[in-house]
């Protein structure tokens, strides 16, 4: 009678352990945001109708 109710018993305990680990540890992913680099020129577009203009007036100017 003792050893069928320690079957029982033991049963039981490996079945709901078995159950508590279903599927294992599944580590996360985690994946990185590209970086993304402005990257600056060397000259200012900006600049480049003031300076023609600049050289147009020097120019008209000087005849």
């Amino acid at each position: 009678m003792i050893m069928k109710k320690l079957a029982i018993v033991t049963l039981a305990a490996g079945l709901s352990a078995s159950t508590a680990f279903a599927g294992g540890y599944t580590a996360p992913v985690v994946e990185a945001e590209p970086v993304v680099v402005k990257e600056s020129s060397s000259s200012n577009p900006g600049i480049l109708i003031p300076a023609l203009l600049l050289v147009g007036v020097a120019i008209a100017a000087s005849n």
